[in-house]
């Protein structure tokens, strides 16, 4: 599971006790999972150049395995201390940290005990990102296409309604060379994402397209989230693609949303294949 802290890219591992920093200040570490009520160390090889960051990531992702599961309380900070071999500043930041995130709360004399996860802040990268990482049955992935297929779905309404000749121009080239792109995967995808971007960008709801871009970057390159894909379907989904043009261009702000609605459904049931229950999805 891979996420950004202050703009440096981590990777935690499947083991509770692996952290990787990519731009070098942090060597792959190793280490035994932690069984609930003890603390593990992380086990680095090389200290990484942000403590706090790197000993959040970890905290997050052990809350979130249910290492430290909810109800639990966090080891006391000498021994969280010992853990990571970092002073007692770097666990307060750690843990203040988490509690911005929802993750835990802190009693003074109680200590630091762990929220349910109704209490968790879903759309912070770090809590979304190592969720949907430990998420077998796509529950999380498919609460996430549901949120954009709504947000979308109202985002292309409105864009029926305002897209001006320059936007429906480019949302009809994008869709032109999405024909030309179905032997090359990744390029088609690229288009996929700005042909979407630009109907959100003509929707003019900044805070519904600031929500979806924030799921997506947590979602969009773990395997559950891609799923399939290949010629057929890139093939299928341009087709969906071409629907919401031809009712975007004739201003049908309901056809519009419907033919959104239905492209992004159809699109995620055959990407996530027969994983779990997709029951989720019916409205």
């Amino acid at each position: 599971m891979t996420c950004d802290v202050n703009g440096v890219t981590y990777t935690v591992g499947p083991t509770s006790s692996m952290v990787v920093r990519r731009d070098g200040g942090m060597m792959k570490a190793t280490g035994s999972q932690a069984e609930p009520g003890t603390s593990a160390g992380p086990g680095w090889t090389r200290r990484p150049t942000s403590l706090t960051a790197a000993v959040t990531a970890e905290l997050v992702q052990r809350v979130v395995r249910g290492i430290y599961s909810p109800g639990v309380t966090l080891p006391p900070e000498p021994v969280l201390c010992e853990t990571f071999s970092v002073s007692r500043t770097v666990i307060r930041e750690a843990v203040k940290v988490l509690q911005e995130k929802g993750l835990v709360r802190v009693r003074q004399g109680a200590g630091t005990t762990v929220n349910p996860q109704t209490q968790w802040n879903m759309l912070d990268e770090l809590v979304l990102g190592a969720t949907i990482a430990e998420d077998e049955t796509l529950a999380v992935l498919d609460d996430l296409v549901v949120t954009r297929r709504l947000l979308e779905s109202d985002m292309a309404q409105v864009a029926a309604r305002t897209a001006d000749q320059d936007t429906l121009d480019r949302l009809r080239a994008l869709v032109d060379r999405m024909d030309e792109l179905v032997d090359d995967t990744p390029a088609y995808e690229e288009h996929d994402r700005l042909f979407h971007d630009t109907i959100m960008q003509a929707s003019g709801n900044r805070i519904a397209r600031g929500v979806v871009r924030s799921l997506e970057a947590q979602a969009i390159n773990t395997p559950g989230y891609l799923g399939k894909s290949g010629r057929d379907m890139c093939k299928a989904s341009n087709r969906g693609h071409r629907r919401i043009y031809d009712r975007i261009a004739a201003q049908d702000a309901a056809g519009a949303a419907k033919a959104m609605f239905t492209h992004i459904t159809e699109a995620w049931l055959v990407r996530r294949g027969e994983v779990g229950d997709p029951s989720r999805l019916k409205r």
